[in-house]
């Protein structure tokens, strides 16, 4: 089994590169590991018997829609919601995609495209590589479906698809929202017409711009 990934260059966008990274298959099995804080990791080492039960994660973001969702697929939705980063013309992330919906998983999905989004996954990741998934605060980087589905076993998603009948995931949306541009200024309203007056000197250079707007 291989891990594969697509590499985005930091310093374009055109042209973008794929890049196989193949790893070894894990064999052994992904356990959950919660702390005495609450604190979930996930690891390949057995859970020791001092590990003390906690509640959900305080503050973990659920995922856009967990409306009408089955009561066990919401709570593990809530608990260790699922998102994946992609970007154009990358095909792990297209079969990372095919996975999460064959399989019935709740998702937000966010892409990268600008260099400032490239940017940010940089800082969440500390790579510009994608696919990326993140199941609560777990970070798999890299495709890999035996590997992947490990950890949604994990985290508790269910084997197979129990959605609701026409349930959907919503819309991809961009990692970076765009800032939308200032409205520009609005013209004072022109006065009521007057009798022309007598003939004035020239006028100065900037009474043919009378709204002040800056280019």
């Amino acid at each position: 089994m291989y891990l594969t990934s697509y590499k985005i260059p930091s310093h374009r966008l055109t042209g973008l590169a794929l890049l196989l990274v193949a790893a070894g298959a894990m064999a052994q099995p992904i356990y959950r590991n919660v702390d005495k804080n609450g604190k979930v990791t996930f690891s390949d080492r057995a859970p020791t018997a001092s590990t003390e039960p906690a509640a959900a994660p305080q503050g973990a973001s659920s995922p856009a829609n967990t409306a009408g969702l089955p009561y066990e697929l919401r709570q593990v939705a809530q608990r260790y919601p699922v998102t994946l980063y992609t970007s154009e013309d990358c095909a792990p992330c297209s079969a990372a995609r095919t996975l999460l919906t064959t399989r019935g998983i709740p998702f937000e999905e966010r892409t990268v495209k600008s260099n400032e989004e490239i940017e940010a996954l940089q800082r969440l990741s500390s790579q510009s590589s994608l696919p990326l998934l993140t199941i609560g605060s777990q970070q798999l980087k890299g495709y890999g479906d035996a590997e992947w589905s490990q950890y949604l076993d994990a985290a508790g998603y269910p084997k197979s698809n129990s959605l609701p009948a026409g349930y959907r995931n919503g819309p991809a949306r961009p990692l970076v929202a765009a800032q939308q541009a200032a409205p520009a200024p609005r013209a004072a309203a022109a006065p009521a017409a007057q009798p022309a007056p007598p003939p004035a000197a020239p006028s100065d250079p900037g009474a043919g711009n009378p709204a002040g707007i800056k280019f």
